[in-house]
């Protein structure tokens, strides 16, 4: 039975209704070189039709704000393996974009330590 509130690709007993080597179509390496740090941002293209709701839920988290690969995998459920594979699709359509972090920033910047710091106090 669906879970109500969900996704219907989720069921409330048997979890997962479509495993994760299918989410990527087999594939286990993205096409693009990812780290768990790398931020993916939405350039405010859509998904492509042959793109599934994985694809557009990265599309939806990283819409307004910078996210994390290791935080969209965690938001998916999926494997972070998984979730660099749907960002590399994502890459290729031109729907994100992605860079390391400290691409622009010092991290022993005062300033991004101590931002870092609220971050991580408002979501705890």
């Amino acid at each position: 039975m669906a879970v109500s509130g969900q996704e219907p690709w989720l069921d409330g007993d048997a979890g997962r209704l479509v495993r994760p080597y299918q989410v990527s179509g087999g594939r286990t390496r993205p096409a693009h070189p990812l780290d768990l740090l790398s931020l993916v941002k939405a350039t405010g293209r859509e998904a492509a039709p042959r793109h599934g709701p994985e694809h557009a839920r990265i599309l939806e988290l990283c819409r307004r704000a910078p996210v994390p690969v290791a935080e969209l995998a965690a938001h998916l459920r999926l494997p972070v393996a998984v979730a660099k594979v749907l960002v590399a699709d994502l890459i290729d359509h031109g729907a994100v974009q992605t860079r390391h972090p400290g691409a622009a920033a010092d991290p022993s910047d005062p300033i991004v330590l101590e931002a870092l710091l609220d971050g991580l106090r408002q979501r705890l």
